[in-house]
Parts: C-alpha cells; structure tokens; sequence
C-alpha cells in the first residue's frame, strides 16, 4: 500500500514538472528570447578580408543557421523574415604569438574578424552592429592546411556564432 502510494506521489510530481516546463513557451533552456519572432535569415556573408580563405564565408554562414536552429524555434527563411543577420569577414590573419631563438614563432595564431548586423524587423529598437572577433593559436612548427586548419575554423566558428547568438537572442 505504502509502495503504491509513493508510485503515486512519484508520478503526481513528474506531471507537474512537465507542464509547468511547457507551459512558459517564452523561456528556453539556450536563454534566447525571440519575442514574437517567427523566421530567421542569414545573408550571404561576404569575405573583405586580406587574405581569402576560399570557403570560410559559406561555412561561417551555415555554422550560424545551424547553431540558430538547434537553440531557437525559429524557421529558416530565405527572405522577408522577422530576424535578419548579415555582415562580412573583415580579418583573417596569422600571426606569431611567442618567439624562440633565430627569430622563428614557437606559436602563430589564427584570428578570425566578422561584422554582424542584425535586423529585428518587429523590434528595430533590437538591431545591433558589432564586431565580433576570435582566435586559435597553433605550433608555429605546423602549416596551417588540412587538419589543423579545420580544427581552427571550427573552434572559431564555435566561438564567433555563440558570441553572435549571445548578442542578438540572449541579450547577454
């Protein structure tokens, strides 16, 4: 009887737990806050930067749809939607970061610049231009190609489309 009564109990608390999650639909476990947004929409990002990377605007533009999907509700919309990103990658530069004899780098860093505009068609007072910037630091013994390149890119990606998110959604 006992047994039963906590089963019981134990069920009671659950079904209160899920509906009172559900039932705030304006909250999200990301800490975005969309208002009444709807749709979404990432324009071209054009690469101005003075070394080209070939590639890296489309990769930076999906990686930020991608991570706008997983932690909103939003849609994705190809035009006329309520939340607009776009910008262009201004930096994209290696530098030696420590040194060691014979003036050679025992560590380079990759940084990686964009400027971001985002345009909240329902709330203008919310649109936002900024700079984000993010970097990866490497062994200056290695080429920036292939693996190593692709570890940084999506370190930085990671980083950089957060940060966007962060700014734009969560009002950090």
């Amino acid at each position: 009887m006992v047994n039963h009564t906590v089963m019981k109990l134990k069920l009671i608390v659950i079904i209160c737990l899920a509906f009172s999650i559900t039932s705030c639909g304006i909250y999200s476990f990301s800490g975005a806050d969309v208002g009444e947004a709807k749709t979404f929409q990432v324009n071209y990002i054009n690469n101005n930067a003075s070394i080209v990377e070939p590639g890296i605007e489309r990769t930076f533009r999906l990686e930020l749809q991608d991570l706008i999907q997983n932690q909103t509700n939003l849609g994705l919309s190809t035009e006329g939607a309520d939340l607009i990103y776009e910008g262009e990658i201004t930096e994209y530069y290696i530098a030696p970061i420590t040194a060691v004899a014979e003036n050679t780098a025992a560590q380079n860093r990759l940084t990686i610049s964009v400027n971001i505009r985002f345009i909240n068609t329902l709330e203008p007072e919310n649109d936002l231009e900024r700079r984000f910037s993010f970097y990866y630091d490497y062994p200056g013994g290695q080429q920036l190609i292939g693996s190593t390149l692709a570890t940084a890119l999506d370190e930085i990606y990671e980083r950089l489309t957060q940060d966007i998110f962060n700014a734009t959604l969560a009002n950090w």
